[in-house]
């Protein structure tokens, strides 16, 4: 598909390699296939302008040079979407960087990015009433906290369907 600058950016995080692979499982299980077009993430930003690209990378470059290894996030529950469900998280340190770039990013904010961030990553959405319920009973019965990390974020373009990859910004490694 061509490259349209005018085309929303979305910015996400990137897990460790295991609790990608948990997350995108229990996608693949639970959420409507027909509705189920992009990976398993954690949206930070639903809608930056795309024609603003070369300055949100030089600030997503920016930010993660000064983060020093992995973000720890502490899943420490399910919430329940109405039509879906979704594990909260918890991170002190992602609410940072999230903050962080939101005050660069304030006049390109659409009000759901401007609103208070709440971390979640969502495995089922659109699904029938009853079936959400009844998803959402389950795990929240059998529910374990347990621990992740973000090891970069993400950068996409929004073209309509699946989202296109834009960029990736690892966390580097912290100094010995």
């Amino acid at each position: 598909m061509p490259s349209h600058e005018s085309d929303p950016l979305l910015v996400t995080l990137r897990f460790d390699e295991p609790s990608f692979r948990r997350f995108q499982s229990e996608r693949r299980q639970h959420f409507p296939p027909a509705r189920n077009i992009v990976p398993a993430h954690l949206s930070l930003f639903h809608k930056l302008p795309g024609e603003e690209i070369g300055a949100i990378v030089a600030d997503l470059r920016e930010a993660t040079k000064e983060q020093r290894g992995a973000i720890p996030l502490a899943i420490t529950g399910l919430r329940f979407l109405g039509y879906g469900t979704a594990y909260t998280i918890a991170s002190p340190a992602l609410d940072v960087l999230r903050a962080d770039l939101a005050r660069r990013w304030s006049s390109w904010l659409t009000p759901q990015d401007a609103q208070r961030f709440s971390a979640h990553v969502t495995i089922q959405n659109k699904a029938p009433a009853g079936e959400a319920k009844a998803l959402h009973a389950a795990l929240n019965a059998a529910f374990v906290p347990f621990a992740a990390e973000a090891t970069g974020l993400l950068l996409w373009h929004y073209r309509g369907g699946p989202w296109e990859p834009a960029g990736a910004f690892p966390f580097p490694e912290p100094e010995a």
